[in-house]
């Protein structure tokens, strides 16, 4: 709230005691308890309360006590009517004892009224309500200036206790919204670092299974073709090597997750061996890239060749690895499978993916400010991949 805005209430945190010290409460209560047991003891030590009427101040001090708690309690709630009717109580009781001769108690009770509507009230209603607080102090038998002086000083000091409150709730406003900042960017990274995680554990198990599954499915294929043992074996042994190869990319995955991640042209050495027919150009001066770069650019390698495996089985492959100014570029390019035998088996095959592959690729490029680029290029297929680094 802002506090040249005279129609507002304050804001919540500056009505409730949210924040506000331990110690700074405790004088509040010190301070209402001397003041209380002054004006007691000065309505006792006038000698007009006799008999019945000894119990009348603390009777008037319980019901000021009760209608302050509950004048807390409906500003709080915004509640002006309530607040205003609790406010005209609490002055009230100190007509009785003024009436029989006591000033003390009209005097406190009328300052404490004209404080706490000048620092929970809106100042459409404070105002007013202070400056009101001449007459009263005029009918209390003060002189014109006196009057005028002690509402001045209860007006500026009902002001001043309002802007600590103002402060302070804005203080602990501000500090409960970067709290839930922080909080929202906690989570926020959370979830980045598991899709981030899912999109490697996915790009492994893709890469790995495809291949399994390609062989395995061909492997079954031929069994159902008496006579083509040799064959089996040969889809079977393939397959082995696929599941070590998973099992190997897994470790690489969580080692990368870890960050320990051998450099790129090392992993693509190793990727591009256990593929037939294909062979690795590394150009350019080589240096260090960043762990998201790095891996972009291992994972689109081998969703590359799983493609390979999948379309064009036993075609030979070039791989091209080319560090520029600023960015790093990654050319895969097959030039074709080879016709018959059981080629033509798993090239039934081709559809039995996801249908992701280059979807996924293309994200991850994005992901990094890159570019992916991929399709049919003179007798074979081409991935282009661009990314900062």
């Amino acid at each position: 709230m802002a506090i040249g805005r005279w129609g507002e209430w304050p804001s919540k945190e500056a009505l409730s005691r949210v924040g506000v010290p331990r110690g700074r409460i405790v004088m509040d209560l010190v301070l209402l308890a001397v003041l209380a047991s002054w004006v007691t003891w000065s309505a006792y030590d006038a000698g007009v309360f006799r008999g019945a009427a000894l119990a009348v101040p603390v009777l008037g001090l319980a019901c000021c006590v009760w209608a302050l708690v509950a004048f807390h309690r409906v500003t709080l709630q915004h509640r002006l009517l309530p607040a205003l009717l609790l406010l005209a109580a609490t002055a009230a009781v100190g007509v009785v004892p003024y009436a029989m001769g006591v000033q003390e108690p009209a005097y406190v009770l009328g300052i404490i009224c004209a404080l706490r509507g000048m620092e929970r009230l809106p100042l459409i209603v404070a105002v007013p309500l202070a400056v009101a607080m001449i007459g009263w102090f005029r009918y209390l038998d003060e002189t014109v200036l006196g009057a005028l002086g002690s509402a001045l000083a209860v007006l500026l000091g009902g002001y001043a206790l309002r802007l600590d409150a103002h402060a302070r709730g804005t203080g602990f406003r501000l500090l409960a919204q970067e709290r839930a900042a922080r909080a929202a960017e906690a989570e926020s990274a959370a979830l980045t670092e598991r899709a981030r995680i899912a999109r490697e554990i996915h790009d492994v198990l893709a890469h790995s299974l495809s291949a399994q599954l390609v062989h395995l499915e061909a492997a079954r294929l031929l069994i159902e073709r008496d006579g083509e043992r040799g064959q089996v074996l040969e889809r079977v042994v393939a397959a082995r090597s696929m599941a070590r190869e998973g099992l190997a990319e897994t470790r690489q995955a969580l080692s990368a997750l870890r960050g320990e991640m051998v450099p790129v042209e090392d992993f693509l050495r190793e990727l591009t061996g256990t593929h037939e027919g294909a062979a690795l150009e590394v150009v350019g001066e080589r240096r260090a890239l960043s762990a998201d770069a790095s891996q972009t650019v291992r994972r689109v390698a081998q969703e590359a060749l799983t493609n390979v495996r999948k379309h064009a089985p036993g075609a030979r492959v070039r791989l091209r690895l080319k560090y520029e100014q600023g960015e790093v570029a990654l050319e895969v390019r097959d030039f074709g499978g080879k016709p018959g035998g059981v080629s033509d088996v798993v090239s039934g095959l081709a559809g039995s993916g996801s249908g992701y592959g280059l979807l996924g690729m293309r994200e991850r490029a994005e992901l990094l400010g890159g570019a992916l680029e991929a399709g049919p290029d003179e007798e074979g297929f081409v991935v282009r991949l661009r990314v900062p680094a």
